[in-house]
């Protein structure tokens, strides 16, 4: 199941709640390779429902770098979420995720802002939970490197 709005993306998730299953996030850009994939199956070892987003994030991306030039490999990225038999793919267009007016972000603090990337790309991890945040599932799973920055914020 491919949904690509908020109302949609609650009644999913909604329902699988009502039917008490766990679901499990990968939240990705997209370009998807097997690191993203391992993180796939993982999901499936730990929740009976994995939902994969895709979502080229453009408060991921610092000034100086090109947001419209990042690769969008969308044919060949629900191929491979199908041959794992993920149970839904979250594709919101930016005007979704951000509209006319939106004013609330996650922002990592503490120990999640501590490490790699957080000294040359602050704001970073800031849309990754924003996102995470969006999406609400029971259960998350990212890179490790990830985690580590927003895990506190998170709850997991």
């Amino acid at each position: 199941m491919i949904v690509r709005t908020v109302p949609a993306l609650r009644r999913a998730l909604d329902g699988l709640r009502a039917r008490k299953a766990t679901t499990a996030l990968v939240p990705t850009m997209g370009e998807l390779h097997d690191g993203h994939m391992s993180l796939v199956r993982l999901a499936k070892r730990r929740a009976k429902k994995v939902i994969v987003s895709i979502f080229v994030n453009p408060t991921q991306f610092a000034p100086t770098e090109d947001f419209g030039s990042y690769p969008r490999t969308w044919k060949a990225d629900v191929a491979r979420l199908a041959a794992e038999d993920v149970d839904l793919i979250w594709n919101p267009d930016v005007k979704i995720m951000y509209p006319a007016g939106f004013a609330t972000r996650i922002v990592p603090e503490g120990p999640a802002t501590a490490g790699l990337e957080d000294r040359f790309r602050p704001h970073f991890f800031g849309g990754v939970a924003t996102v995470v945040g969006k999406c609400s599932p029971r259960s998350g799973r990212i890179s490790r490197s990830s985690a580590k920055r927003i895990s506190s914020s998170c709850g997991w």
